[in-house]
Order: C-alpha cells, then structure tokens, then sequence
C-alpha cells in the first residue's frame, strides 16, 4: 500500500513539473531550428517547401555524388568529401541567397514605411494603404503586398490576409509592421503614423551602420573563403593524375582529409561566428 501512494504522489509530482513546460526543451529547440530555416527558405524565395523535404533533396543530391565521384576518381574516401560537400551546397545557397534579400529588404523598409505613414495621413483605410504598396513601394516588396490585396479582396479578411503576408515576407520588420496596423486596426488610435515614422528613422539607421560594418569585413571574409577553398582545389588537381589519389584511400590518407575537413570547416565556422554581426529574429510570428 505505501508503494502504491508514492508511486501515485511521484506521478502526480512528475504532472505538475511537467505543466510548467509548453513543451519538452530539446523538442522547442528542434521546432526553432525547422522555424528558422523555413523561414530561410521563405526569405530565398523558396515557398510552399518544408526544411525535411529540403533536406530529402539536399540528402539526394549527397548520394548521387557520392556514386559520380567514386565512378571518376576511384576514391571512397575523397568521394565521401565530396559527397558531404554537394549535400551542404544547397544549404550554402539558400543561405547566401536569403542574405542578399535581407540585405534588399532592409533598404527597401524605411521607404516601404515612409510611404505607408504617407498615406495613412492622407486619409487611406488600413488595408488600402497596405495595398497601394503593391504598386508604389519599393520593388523588392511589391509582389508580396500585391498578393495581399489580392488576398483582401478575395476574402476581405483583413487579418487572416496580414497573416499571409507575415509568411511571404518571414521577415522581423514585416512581422512589427502588421502587427501595429493589426492593432490600430482592432483597437483604433491616432498614432500609428508617428510610429511608423520613428520606425522608418530607426531602420535607416541601422542598415546605414551595418552597411559600413559589413563593408569593413567583406575583404577579411572573402579571404577566409580563399583560404578554406584552397586545399580543395589543390586536392581536385590531384585527382586529375592517375593514381594521385591512392594515398588517401588508406587510413593515413583518411585521416588527412578528415582532419583538413575538420580544420578548415572549423576555422571558417570560428571565423563567421566571431565576426556575425546580430541579427532580429522573430518573436511575432
């Protein structure tokens, strides 16, 4: 009898523990990363894709290589390299790739926000205001508020349009920007102008200092990249010489790519972490 009253306090104590977590921790983590990265994808220009069906693909993409330069270099072990290399490279491009339009948006906000302030003084509606971007804002963001006010007339639903256009554009500065129309919208006020103003000021500041941080660091990170590339290249001339690959199908050999691997993946990591500069993330989804 007392085993069964703690085992059923130990469980009702386990219960209550467990209650004041949303969620387990590694399994919140996980749910980040695959946010994160779809949002990558989003800021690509990659829609409608999930990160497990990219990583099929990317995974895909390994295995075929792995087969092709094993079958032209009759080597496991730089075929391997390879194949972990062409596994990588569509995360590499999704990655530069949602950078440069990250970069293009953050140009382009404090003249998406200035004339969205523009006309709401000038006595547009919300959404009309939201609209008119499609057609007089800033390249970059024309074709996302312009399927929001094909959303809009579709359904006139304005939230669950402004919801759609948080998804296009998986952007920070979109996400603090429908959330204040959201708001004015639901609640009224009279100061949802000056707030877009001051936020039109504060992300020209911003994009003026990291444009110059970014363009002080630039030459020390191309070099970095010449630096990790080059044992790579020296290794593809090898591989053009009957036989010069031979050495590195044994464990030695082995151990010599995986530790060059290792170092210069590591050093360019450390290189990019020390020099990233802060990024928003998104906390309003």
């Amino acid at each position: 009898m007392d085993a069964v009253l703690g085992l059923v306090l130990g469980t009702g104590l386990l219960l209550v523990w467990l209650a004041w977590w949303e969620s387990p921790p590694r399994a919140r983590v996980r749910r980040s990363r695959v946010a994160s990265f779809e949002d990558r994808l989003v800021q690509a220009g990659i829609h409608g894709v999930t990160a497990g069906a990219f990583g099929a693909s990317a995974a895909g993409l390994g295995l075929v290589s792995l087969v092709l330069a094993w079958s032209l270099t009759g080597s496991l072990a730089v075929a391997g390299i390879v194949a972990c290399a062409a596994a990588y490279a569509p995360v590499a491009g999704v990655t530069a790739r949602a950078r440069r339009r990250r970069t293009l948006l953050r140009e382009a906000w404090p003249e998406a926000v200035d004339t969205l302030a523009s006309g709401i003084r000038a006595g547009l509606a919300l959404p009309e205001a939201l609209a008119a971007l499609g057609e007089r804002g800033p390249e970059p963001l024309r074709p996302a508020f312009a399927s929001f006010a094909e959303d809009y007339r579709a359904s006139g639903a304005f939230g669950p349009s402004l919801d759609a256009l948080k998804g296009r554009l998986a952007d920070p500065v979109a996400d603090r920007i429908v959330e204040a129309v959201r708001l004015a919208r639901d609640v009224g006020g009279t100061e949802v102008g000056a707030v877009l103003r001051s936020l039109a000021r504060f992300l020209r500041d911003d994009a003026r200092i990291r444009g110059e941080l970014e363009a002080r660091q630039s030459w020390t990170v191309n070099a970095a990249r010449l630096a990790v590339a080059a044992p790579w290249v020296l290794l593809a001339l090898l591989a053009t010489r009957p036989g010069g690959l031979a050495a590195f199908d044994t464990a030695p050999g082995v151990l010599v790519l995986l530790g060059g691997a290792a170092a210069c993946l590591g050093a360019y990591r450390l290189m990019r972490t020390l020099g990233r500069l802060p990024t928003e993330e998104r906390v309003l989804r």
